[in-house]
């Protein structure tokens, strides 16, 4: 094996940068060393850390670029300034370990167990599942739902663009999170209703989101899981990123509700990654491990679907890393 490929490999697995780059975002280092930055010792102070062990840390942020030394400390870079909380990328939700995301990560030290058993390595670590975690502890779901927002925030105009959504009047987004989504679906065609289901509080943030688009008179929001009776008789339901996050057990679950409410016509929409079309291998594993789910391939939702009385009329390609799988009840149903 070449010299470079030895390299390659240990830089692809080595734990040191991303591990630097998490407490970094943690410590909230690339905010407080704009501008002029700080000196070893008086961040050491605010920060209560060992001021030996921090000079090793922002050592290695100096090698990544992301901080530079000056004559009296170190201070953030241009490069690094991507990794502030007001620089809209998302990141910091992705990388703080006191986040939903930041977190979740971390289970990836027990990837061993998810391969053994096929099983979530979150509650191996934690003690017990995601969503648990977050209804526990309401920092992490705060942390979560912006997340989602910001996740596919880019995407939306796409999404509403590339998809037929006027033949509905009405629609129930399931799980809906904060309501970006559905919110620029109803702005885009004025004469449909949408009704979002999620958990508090993130129902009381979709109440906010569809008020801020002056969208009360034309939807409802329900404080509810996807695993409880959803409202009765719209055109459609959507699923958004929705079922990969579970196993098989608790997908066939959510689509028995959504079939119950939709029947006898309406039609069940998945907005996800699919495998072998718009999905990543890291996704995959993303799912797997924090879940215990995976991005499922066309021919896995139509086993999925058929137990449910429900057939695939079409795919869609919405975006580079997404689909529409649209699901009609079979005849005699």
């Amino acid at each position: 094996m070449e010299h470079n490929d030895i390299d390659t490999i240990r830089r692809m697995a080595g734990l040191a940068t991303p591990m630097t780059l998490r407490v970094a975002v943690t410590l909230g280092l690339p905010d407080r060393l704009l501008g002029d930055g700080a000196s070893i010792d008086e961040l050491a102070v605010e920060l209560d850390v060992a001021p030996v062990a921090l000079d090793l840390l922002l050592n290695h942020l100096a090698t990544l670029g992301v901080v530079e030394r000056t004559s009296t400390g170190y201070r953030t870079t241009a490069y690094g300034a991507n990794l502030c909380v007001d620089a809209g990328n998302g990141l910091t939700d992705l990388l703080r370990l006191d986040t939903a995301g930041g977190r979740a990560e971390l289970a990836f030290v027990e990837l061993a167990h998810s391969v053994s058993t096929g099983q979530a390595a979150y509650p191996r670590r934690y003690g017990q599942d995601f969503y648990a975690d977050l209804a526990e502890y309401p920092h992490l779901r705060e942390s979560f739902d912006r997340q989602m927002t910001h996740r596919f925030r880019e995407q939306i105009p796409r999404i509403v663009a590339g998809f037929d959504w006027s033949r509905f009047s009405t629609i129930v987004d399931v799980g809906g999170g904060q309501g970006s989504l559905l919110a620029a679906i109803l702005a885009a065609h004025p004469g449909m209703h949408g009704h979002l289901v999620d958990l508090e509080p993130t129902a009381a943030e979709a109440r906010h989101t569809f008020s801020a688009h002056d969208l009360d008179e034309r939807t409802q929001v329900t404080a509810g899981s996807f695993f409880d009776p959803l409202p009765a008789g719209a055109d459609a339901y959507l699923l958004f990123d929705i079922l990969h996050n579970w196993d098989d057990e608790h997908a066939h679950r959510i689509l028995s509700r959504c079939v119950e409410a939709a029947r006898p016509v309406g039609r069940v929409l998945v907005i996800e990654g699919v495998g072998g079309l718009r999905a990543n291998s890291q996704s995959d594993l993303d799912m797997l491990v924090i879940f215990g789910g995976r991005e499922r391939r066309i021919d896995e939702f139509r086993a999925l679907a058929s137990s449910h009385g429900l057939v695939l009329d079409a795919v869609t390609d919405l975006t580079d890393q997404r689909c529409l799988l649209e699901f009609q009840f079979a005849a005699g149903q």
